[in-house]
Parts: structure tokens; sequence; C-alpha cells
């Protein structure tokens, strides 16, 4: 026999049932990230409680167990919305991005870190990186590749110089919108937008404002804070700016290409433990001959180390002389990229680990 159908207000009894469930889980959970900072000293700020590792396995295991109806990705943000909130209960985390508010950067530190951290928005990649290593931020969020456009080259340069670790990788869809005061492309003579998000929509900039004047500007906020003071221009930015400065959205999806992702890194001032699915970024100098570039990469192979991406760049050492920046499969501690290394010593000019982390959920 089916059973009796349940009332609306039955159904409703039931949520809320498991609203308080869910809430006491919660509230233990809190308690129970209390006594680990209770087991880790007294004193200790949010950095010395945060471990990526830690947090890429226990999103790992959401995964795992997600049945549905919730899609994986609503799974993970709400348990890093958890995760976020347990550990900012002292003392919440500061982490630095390329402001103002509204940014892809601001996503992509909501997207890792969650909304209990302390956002710190900033006015460009190199002050990011300054402040970490300063110790005002505790950690940092810079972008460093989009699938289309290729490596944020601003963010490369600043490893060569800087001593930031690598502690994390974010993937953010990326979906752009034409932000204005007007509601129709009509009459729009300026579209202001950080230099990467123009590439990102020149086709469609160039099929639906073919006589626009395109201006790059620091980042996508400020093209919004700039199109919220004339009535004549629009802004390419997110969705989100558009709550931030008050602006309607004219259009969106306006990107070139259907998959359009950025790649943002994490970077801090630690190496932290495996977790099980990483990634190690390295910082490679060769010395000027012949084979030189065969005689780094051939280690790799030998040992079975798998390489993601090689990117080169100018040294700053000496007049073309060059840098190649290198990520590969695994953790710098594991075996065969320990091996490949020691292969490597002779025929490298320097070597820096410049992070091993874990791989950013698909």
């Amino acid at each position: 026999m089916n059973e009796p159908k349940l009332s609306l207000v039955e159904v409703r009894d039931r949520i809320d049932s498991i609203d308080r469930q869910i809430q006491e889980l919660i509230s233990e959970r809190a308690n129970w990230a209390r006594e680990v900072a209770k087991v880790k000293g007294e004193g200790l700020s949010a950095i010395d409680y945060y471990r990526p590792e830690r947090e890429a396995h226990v999103l790992r295991m959401v995964v795992d167990r997600n049945h549905g109806p919730l899609s994986d990705t609503e799974m993970v943000r709400l348990f890093r919305e958890i995760m976020s909130s347990c550990l900012a209960q002292e003392d919440p985390l500061k982490v630095g991005y390329l402001g103002p508010e509204g940014t892809f950067s601001e996503q992509a530190v909501r997207k890792h870190f969650g909304h209990a951290a302390y956002g710190l928005p900033l006015g460009s990649i190199e002050e990011v990186f300054q402040e970490v290593a300063a110790g005002h931020a505790d950690f940092g969020v810079v972008p460093v590749e989009n699938s289309g456009q290729g490596m944020i080259q601003v963010t490369l340069d600043m490893f060569l110089t800087s001593e930031a670790r690598i502690c994390g990788e974010v993937e953010l869809r990326v979906h752009q919108c034409l932000l204005s005061q007007r509601d129709t492309l009509e009459g729009i003579k300026q579209v202001y937008g950080h230099a990467q998000s123009l590439q990102q929509c020149k086709t469609w900039l160039r099929m639906n404002l073919p006589n626009a004047e395109c201006i790059a500007v620091q980042s996508n906020a400020e093209g919004a804070r700039l199109a919220r003071n004339a009535d004549d221009a629009a802004a390419i930015a997110g969705s989100t700016a558009a709550k931030v400065y008050g602006l309607k959205v004219v259009a969106q999806g306006i990107e070139d290409r259907a998959d359009n992702t950025t790649r943002f890194l994490v970077i801090g001032r630690s190496l932290f433990p495996a977790s099980g699915n990483d990634r190690t970024s390295l910082l490679i100098t060769v010395n000027d001959k012949p084979g030189a570039l065969y005689e780094i990469l051939s280690p790799f192979a030998k040992h079975g180390v798998s390489l993601n991406r090689i990117e080169s760049r100018p040294a700053h050492t000496g007049k073309w002389q060059y840098a190649f920046f290198i990520d590969v499969s695994g953790h710098i501690d594991d075996a065969s990229l320990q091996a490949a290394l020691q292969d490597m010593g002779p025929h490298a000019a320097q070597v820096r680990v410049l992070g091993a982390y874990p791989v950013a959920l698909p």
C-alpha cells in the first residue's frame, strides 16, 4: 500500500525538525573546533590553525559522500562556509586580494576561504604580495591564468623576487556582464574594464558596441566605479559588482568563450604537508648552453613525474637569461619528485620550490 500523502504542515514540521538537528550538529562541530585550538595551545592566531591539506581532505570526502539532489558544488560551498565560521570563532583569517570590492578576485577569496574570512582589498597584485610578506595579511589570492588569455605575467614576475609560497589554487568560472546606469546599449560611448576582461569579451564588444572606446583600468570594480559616475559609460564586471556599485546589468554572459575560467593562486609564507592530491610549483633557472632545457626536464620523465605546465620569463638576472615556471603533479615530499630534483641538480643554476598545495576541486 502507498503511504498516505503528507500535508504541507507536516512536511514543514519535518523540515523544521531537520533544521534543529543541523543547527545542533553545527554548534557541536564549532565546539570541537575550539578543542583543536586548546590542543594546539593558547595565544595562537587563525593562521596557526588553518591547514589547507586538512580542508582539502574534508571537502573531497564531502564530494565522495554526495549522492544529490544538491550538486557537488553546492555541498562543497556549504561545508566551506561551516569550516570558515568555525575557524573564525576567535580571530578570522585576513586575506588580501586585488580590489576594490566586487572583483573576481574577491569571489575567489570567498570560494576558497568562505565569508567568515576578512577580505583585504588592495590596489595591485604587487601590493597583495607585499602585504603577505609583511604579515599584514595571512594569505593573498592572485590571478595567475585564464583559460582563453593564458598566464598573468605580473603574477609570475612577482615570484622572481618574492619569497611568497603557494598554498592553494582556486578555479573560478568567470561570467562577464556589461554594467551601466542605462537600460540599453544605446548611447554607451566608453567601456571600462581590466585589460584581461576586455580581451575576453572583444568579439562581443566588436559586434555590439563597435564605436565605443574600450578603456583598460586597474580592475573591473574600478571600471564599475567609473561607470557609476558617467551616464554614457559602461563597465565589464561580474554581477556582484552591479549590486555593490548600484548599476544595471545591460547584458550578461558576454565572454567570448563558454568555458571562460580563471585560475587563482593562494599565497602565504609557509609550505604545508601533502593532502593526497597535490601540485608542486617550481622556479628553475638554467645555465645558458645547448640542451639545458632538456637536461632539467628529462629527470621528470625518468622518475614518472607528470608535468602540468611550463612557462618561461626573463630572469631579471641578466640580458637574455630566462627562468622557467614548472607545475608538476604530486607533492614536493614525494619520493619520485625528490629523485627527479636530485638528478636535475647539476644541470640547474637554481631550483626554488614555490609551493606544494592541494589541487583545486573540479
